[in-house]
């Protein structure tokens, strides 16, 4: 099971390599850094909070997950 820890870490590493990206295609199409920038950290942290609920709600979904025996030894 992931641990919240867990799902945050993830987030947060993950939409480290998007921020460059997204600041990378933001200054492309407007030629302007601060305007790359304010969308970059504004898309971050929007996603990081996104795929976080994502993770929970995932977390507390059986989609997928063997059925645990009846009884163990």
């Amino acid at each position: 099971m992931e641990t919240r820890k867990r799902s945050i870490v993830k987030a947060v590493t993950w939409r480290a390599g998007g921020l460059v990206v997204t600041v990378a295609v933001a200054w492309v199409v407007t030629g302007r850094a601060d305007v790359a920038a304010s969308v970059g950290i504004l898309d971050t942290v929007l996603k990081v909070a996104a795929y976080y609920v994502h993770e929970r709600l995932w977390a507390r979904s059986a989609f997928g997950r063997p059925k645990p025996p009846d009884y163990q030894i």
